[in-house]
């Protein structure tokens, strides 16, 4: 169980990476413990926290994997960078990803991922995006304003999924943040009528002396949970086996670790689960 500060309400920096650590070694145990050394690349972009504060809860979850299975050949790499990331990919060969949803559309026809699962996780953002505002009431409130926002490395993704057509990142005044919660001080400190956050950010709001009068003015609809994808190099017979034991990974012993990281749901998926956001995304 978690002990404090890993307050299991409370998104905090260690267990935000934790989360992404721990569905990286989950998902592991469903793959055969005589078989190749087997990479796992788990990618959430805009996470909070250094991989190094989720190492306890990482080896958690190896020594289970290891307990349950005899596994010890595949390992899970956390990134929060995509640019890291690619290299990794490149460099390593990994044979699976765990991916948010804007590097996977990103990358899926550059690196010819399949997708053979999803992972719903809580806490970690991403499900549904907001603008916020002190001063506006409303979507056209907001445009032509100062826009702080963490998530505009990647306006395509913005533009074509997260907003469904209602508006561009082109109709603000844009304010880069390099950090989650300095999107949140901007506004307060009223560098910015307006903010653009995710789901975490906004559970986080509550938490922040000052952010008493900040409403919600729009909301995305909700998208889908992050991505399990297979590179092209993961043998058939293994790509197979791994996609269907996917749903037993929460099963039996798993479940209390699932739920102790907060792993809503982890089942074998297909890209027409995704189709809806591809072929936004493509357009």
């Amino acid at each position: 169980m978690l002990t404090p500060p890993y307050s299991p309400l409370r998104l905090t920096p260690a267990r935000s990476a934790a989360l992404l650590f721990a569905a990286a070694s989950l998902v592991s145990t469903a793959l055969a413990a005589d078989g190749p050394s087997v990479g796992i690349l788990v990618l959430k972009e805009h996470g909070v926290g250094s991989p190094s504060l989720a190492q306890p809860y990482l080896d958690r979850f190896v020594a289970l994997a290891a307990e349950q299975n005899d596994w010890e050949n595949a390992k899970g790499l956390y990134y929060t960078n995509r640019s890291n990331a690619e290299s990794f990919i490149q460099e390593q060969k990994p044979h699976y990803a765990i991916l948010s949803l804007a590097p996977f559309l990103a990358l899926k026809d550059k690196y010819h991922l399949e997708v053979i699962g999803q992972v719903a996780v809580s806490l970690v953002g991403g499900k549904q995006y907001f603008l916020i505002s002190k001063q506006a009431t409303n979507l056209a409130g907001c445009k032509g304003k100062r826009l702080a926002t963490d998530h505009g490395d990647d306006a395509r993704f913005i533009d074509k999924v997260v907003t469904g057509g209602k508006f561009k990142l082109a109709d603000f005044t844009l304010v880069p943040t390099q950090r989650p919660l300095q999107t949140i001080k901007k506004l307060l400190a009223g560098e910015t009528e307006c903010a653009l956050v995710d789901d975490a950010q906004l559970t986080e709001l509550s938490h922040i002396e000052g952010a008493e009068g900040v409403r919600k003015v729009w909301s995305s609809e909700e998208l889908p949970p992050m991505v399990v994808v297979a590179f092209p190099n993961a043998p058939t017979d293994e790509r197979t086996r791994f996609q269907e034991n996917l749903g037993k990974v929460c099963d039996a012993d798993g479940k209390t670790a699932c739920a102790e990281v907060g792993i809503v749901s982890l089942r074998a998926a297909t890209a027409g689960d995704y189709g809806a956001v591809l072929a936004a995304y493509g357009k």
